[in-house]
């Protein structure tokens, strides 16, 4: 049976089924996927620290959906909510039916204190809270 939150978060206008970083994060813990679109320069950084997590940058996802599993929830989160949301669309368009959209993204899960890994050696650089440009390495 797959785990099912839909009574938790809610939906927008357009459809899309969000949840807060806490409700995301006990989704996790009863089987919930985290499928973290943000590119591969941006995620090394920070990472979701959930039980499972998949990379696949938006940039690729159209050519590696396939390897996501359908028999289990999957979270869809990047950095600001944004792209997440395109990435949702195109998910439930290829007929993925268990979705949810982290509402905030990284930006709102660390601002909410949720469990991180993070690689200092992959710090970022940039003035707004989702630090988006690549580090300037010597």
């Amino acid at each position: 049976m797959i785990f099912n939150p839909t009574n938790a978060g809610f939906t927008t206008a357009n459809g899309i089924h969000c949840l807060s970083p806490r409700e995301a994060q006990a989704c996790c813990a009863e089987g919930a996927i985290i499928l973290d679109v943000r590119e591969e320069y941006v995620n090394e950084f920070k990472k979701y620290s959930v039980p499972v997590s998949i990379q696949i940058p938006f940039s690729r996802l159209e050519s590696a959906y396939e390897q996501l599993p359908k028999d289990k929830w999957i979270i869809v989160a990047d950095s600001s909510g944004t792209t997440s949301r395109q990435a949702y669309v195109f998910l439930q368009q290829k007929g993925f039916a268990h979705l949810s959209n982290l509402a905030g993204g990284m930006v709102e899960w660390e601002r909410d204190g949720m469990p991180l890994l993070i690689d200092n050696k992959e710090r970022l650089t940039g003035s707004c809270a989702c630090q988006l440009r690549a580090r300037h390495r010597t």
